[in-house]
């Protein structure tokens, strides 16, 4: 009792209740945040600090919060805010998509992960991201970076913070990525000189010569290809629910003459494996399958190209990407 009235004063408009604990010689604070999700629980949040005037400005921040809707709640840290977005913000994402954010995430909450979330500067975000480009490449910090900041919004959306400071911070530049693995011209060259020969041939000059990317061209439809009008409409891929990687990605392309001479042989060449696989095959009108019909996976076209860039002389760590 003698220390809060050692201490006491009458306090100013909106600071809450302030006294100081004269044994440990530091200000304490709290504020009503009214009832708590069951409506029952009566919540005050408790603040510190050395002076009167550093509590006096976090109560204002809690009361500023308070007025706004924002729900504070004891010990939401920020790893319990990436937890949060991870298991409710990714519904209908690839189980990969998921996996990867969640690996990036983890090098950031290694620095910030205990930090309450309503007590997180953009300070703590910048420091948090300069350790992770020191050991990583540049693509990974923006990765690590706007994973963050939807995961922050997530929180925001909540209520659980009133400001997503992640938002306020620009990417520091990481490490140098890995070398690129699209071909030099002279090395698509060889490439399309080789696949000529190859049972996805087609599938390879193709994405060379047209740009689509590789889960596009497995999830192709021979209806949605034209041959007299030398085109193909780019609507679907084998990501998951089948859509492509953006909006914008759904396109008309234009096709080369080239293209178009090797679709009409591999055309061919696939009726001719639908004869010879009988009633083993299953028609689900794709453009690249396997022997029998069935969709290709990544691994089947991994080999193959891997098999053509060997032939050409080039090595094989290399993906069917246009000339760099």
């Amino acid at each position: 009792m003698g220390g809060h009235a050692a201490g006491a004063r009458r306090r100013g408009r909106n600071e809450g209740s302030i006294y100081k604990d004269e044994a440990k010689g530091r200000w304490y604070g709290a504020v009503s945040l009214g009832y708590g999700p069951d409506g029952k629980t009566w919540r005050r949040h408790k603040v510190s600090g050395r002076t009167r005037a550093e509590v006096a400005e976090k109560l204002k921040q809690l009361q500023a919060e308070r007025d706004s809707g924002v729900q504070p709640e004891r010990a939401y840290t920020v790893q319990r805010a990436v937890d949060d977005w991870l298991a409710e913000g990714l519904d209908g994402r690839s189980a990969r998509t998921v996996r990867l954010n969640h690996d990036v995430l983890r090098l950031v909450t290694a620095v910030i992960g205990g930090i309450e979330l309503r007590a997180l500067t953009a300070h703590d975000v910048r420091r948090a991201l300069v350790q992770v480009a020191a050991g990583n490449s540049s693509r990974t910090v923006t990765l690590t970076h706007n994973a963050l900041t939807r995961a922050l919004r997530h929180a925001e959306a909540n209520r659980h913070v009133a400001h997503n400071v992640a938002a306020l911070v620009d990417t520091p530049k990481g490490q140098p990525g890995r070398p690129s693995k699209a071909l030099t011209a002279d090395q698509a060259a060889a490439v399309l000189k080789v696949a000529r020969e190859s049972r996805l041939g087609a599938y390879v000059v193709l994405c060379l010569m047209t740009g689509i990317r590789t889960e596009e061209a497995r999830a192709l439809r021979w209806d949605h290809v034209d041959l007299d009008a030398a085109s193909l409409a780019v609507w679907r891929s084998v990501r998951l629910g089948g859509d492509t990687k953006t909006a914008k990605s759904r396109r008309t392309l234009g096709l080369p003459q080239a293209v178009v001479e090797a679709l009409r042989e591999h055309r061919v060449r696939q009726d001719e494996e639908k004869l010879a696989a009988g009633e083993l095959w299953r028609d689900h009108g794709l453009v690249f399958t396997t022997t029998v019909g069935t969709p290709l996976d990544a691994a089947n076209v991994r080999r193959y190209f891997r098999g053509i860039c060997k032939a050409a002389g080039i090595g094989e760590n290399w993906t069917p990407r246009p000339p760099a």
